[in-house]
């Protein structure tokens, strides 16, 4: 579904390159994460995928047209003065939808993600889980079928994060989605993908690591964390981090990697 080849990304002309000489292959219906330190580039290389970036050297190919693929960000991104209707609305009214069936179909995704009623209302009186739930409508409304994510629910409270990742998840599985996430959390990472691959320290980052999540998918998102493959896992990964992170990580391998 994704492929890339030799990718190499640096900001400015002469500049040391962010990203170098990276490859990876995504299949369809897989979903797969990406981890590694602060810094190594992996937000970047979501925006190449997007053509948000322009890559120096080499190259980004889909399986399907760009209209197919959906980002959620880390940060909302919602439009202050756009009613939580019209945020939703918004990329089906800029691929030609008519304004009142767009409207239409926003309402109805509102709905789908529990926001039934809220059509009406502005970003600012929102909570963040509900915003978030916004930011997910407005992706689905797409239907996509490649979903590429940066941190979607990092600013989130534990509660409110575990049921969106659900209902999120469930979409995936439903709709069969392809899936590209980004994360600093190792728990999270091992819990929803099929593959984990770890980027390595800046500059020049590639891919140090390609880690199959030996767990069948779907999955109940608490109950996995204590299977024993999930805590193997979860350790093998620890180490592999705690070697790019260098000397000033824990070598602890019951811990795992938040936010900074």
């Amino acid at each position: 579904m994704l492929h890339i080849r030799e990718l190499s990304l640096a900001f400015g002309k002469g500049a040391v390159p962010v990203l170098e000489g990276l490859s990876l292959d995504l299949q369809a219906g897989e979903f797969m994460s990406l981890i590694g330190p602060s810094g190594c580039g992996k937000s970047t290389l979501l925006r190449a995928i997007t053509g948000l970036q322009k890559p120096s050297a080499g190259a980004v190919s889909l399986d399907v047209s760009p209209d197919e693929v959906a980002f959620l960000f880390q940060d909302d991104a919602l439009l202050p003065w756009r009613s939580v209707r019209d945020n939703v609305a918004l990329g089906l009214r800029n691929r030609g939808t008519r304004k009142a069936q767009a409207r239409r179909e926003a309402d109805g995704w509102l709905a789908a993600v529990g926001l039934e009623g809220y059509g009406d209302r502005w970003p600012r009186q929102l909570s963040g889980g509900q915003r978030k739930r916004v930011a997910i409508a407005q992706c689905l409304a797409l239907r996509p079928r490649v979903l590429l994510m940066d941190e979607p629910f990092a600013s989130l409270d534990a509660i409110v994060r575990h049921y969106l990742t659900e209902d999120l998840m469930s979409w995936v599985e439903r709709e069969n989605l392809t899936v590209l996430m980004v994360t600093h959390d190792l728990e999270e990472a091992i819990a929803l993908s099929d593959r984990v691959l770890l980027m390595g320290n800046g500059p020049r980052a590639r891919i140090k690591g390609h880690f199959q999540v030996p767990l069948s998918r779907p999955r109940d998102l608490v109950g996995v964390r204590t299977e024993p493959a999930f805590r193997d896992l979860a350790r093998d990964l620890w180490s592999a981090l705690s070697e790019e992170v260098g000397p000033m990580s824990s070598t602890r391998p019951d811990l795992k990697v938040v936010n900074e």
